[in-house]
């Protein structure tokens, strides 16, 4: 990623996810945290202990905005603009591995190009870090965000990353999905950390090219697997 496109993911607030390392972690114990989890309290129950979970917490550890007003849960498009409904047919659809191809060509050489990189990357960080679901495509909850340009530093991401924890684990607990979304999903951060680390912008693009995105069956959409990811880190 050039310095421009890395000063404006700065501007945005979303400079300290820059230093956050690989992470590593089996499945498994990604499921025990889940089970560990009691809902209501929002409290993780451990061996040693327990503690909170609260979204001052979630924005002190990525280092994201935890205070201001909610981001609205889905997008009501009969309530959009015509120029945001414009927008959001623009994403309506898109995969990870299209915002990554547009993130890495598009300029940044005029404040319309500079917005709509914008958008791509708010779109990107929550499909591939933040709120990352099993389905490989971008959702209600995600567009949300870019509608509201003009105060995004200013939104409360820290409680957005938290609620979108707690609803894929009330799914995962209650109503027995098999896979959990959110933070706790199957996606790994070394695609994050590789993305936002690389000044080769070719190999950059040449190491997420090589990410297994899944079938094209849509039960195995958007589970990416982990010898995927570790292989995107030994490219680069």
């Amino acid at each position: 990623m050039s310095e421009e496109k890395k000063t404006i993911v700065r501007d945005l607030g979303f400079g300290g996810l820059m230093h956050i390392p690989p992470l590593k972690v089996h499945h498994q114990i990604l499921r025990e945290l889940a089970n560990s989890f009691k809902l209501g309290e929002n409290r993780l129950e451990t061996g040693y202990g327990s503690f909170k979970v609260r979204q001052k917490i979630i924005g002190a550890a990525l280092g994201i905005n935890a205070l201001g007003d909610l981001f609205p849960q889905k997008v009501n498009y009969k309530d959009l603009s015509e120029d945001d409904k414009q927008i959001f047919r623009r994403f309506q659809g898109k995969t990870l591995k299209n915002l990554t191809d547009e993130m890495m060509t598009i300029g940044v050489g005029n404040e319309q190009d500079r917005l709509m990189f914008k958008r791509i990357f708010i779109l990107y960080i929550q499909m591939a870090f933040l709120l990352p679901t099993t389905i490989n495509k971008i959702s209600h909850v995600h567009l949300a965000p870019i509608f509201k340009m003009d105060t995004i530093t200013e939104q409360n991401w820290g409680a957005h990353v938290l609620n979108f924890i707690i609803k894929g684990i009330t799914n995962y607990n209650l109503k027995k999905k098999k896979a959990i979304d959110g933070c706790l999903s199957e996606i790994g951060t070394e695609d994050l950390d590789e993305f936002l680390r690389e000044n080769n912008e070719k190999s950059a693009a040449q190491g997420i090219l090589d990410v297994n995105l899944g079938s094209d069956d849509p039960s195995s959409q958007g589970h990416t697997d982990q010898s995927s990811v570790n292989k995107l880190a030994e490219s680069m």
